[in-house]
């Protein structure tokens, strides 16, 4: 039997409260960091150009919608299965261009490597709520009881 892709399992009350601070908490990430590239775009200009990506103007854009744009659905649980899976590709693409810790001179390599792989983990939390939904207490669970 097929599922709606935003259908959302059954989950209890502590499981919603959960998965709201979860999206919170992942959502407090994107969502000032969408907001100050709007406010300095130029430098993210800069420091996109200065990592060699071609395009910097339009990655940029990207970021801030990525960030700003899929942080707020995120936020508030609507379309939230879709919006955690598009940030968590867009930050497993972007970690390796911009924590690069292995091409780093060795006084940045360990603060690198670790944004690296804690990149990665939110990448994790991502895809658990892409997986399982975003909960009951978001504007994809209303309605649910």
């Amino acid at each position: 039997m097929a599922t709606h892709p935003n259908s959302l399992p059954a989950t209890s009350g502590s499981q919603d409260l959960m998965a709201l601070v979860a999206r919170a908490l992942l959502a407090a990430l994107f969502i000032p960091a969408g907001w100050g590239k709007i406010a300095g775009f130029a430098g993210v200009v800069g420091y996109i150009n200065s990592k060699g990506i071609p395009m910097a103007e339009v990655c940029a854009a990207i970021a801030i919608a990525a960030e700003l744009g899929l942080g707020l659905l995120l936020l508030v649980g609507w379309q939230a299965r879709w919006a955690a899976l598009g940030l968590a590709i867009f930050t497993a693409v972007i970690t390796p261009l911009f924590h690069n810790y292995w091409a780093m001179p060795e006084a940045q390599q360990m603060m690198q490597k670790q944004a690296f792989w804690k990149n990665y983990a939110i990448v994790g939390g991502l895809l658990a709520i892409a997986a399982f939904g975003p909960g009951r207490l978001s504007v994809d669970g209303r309605g649910r009881r």
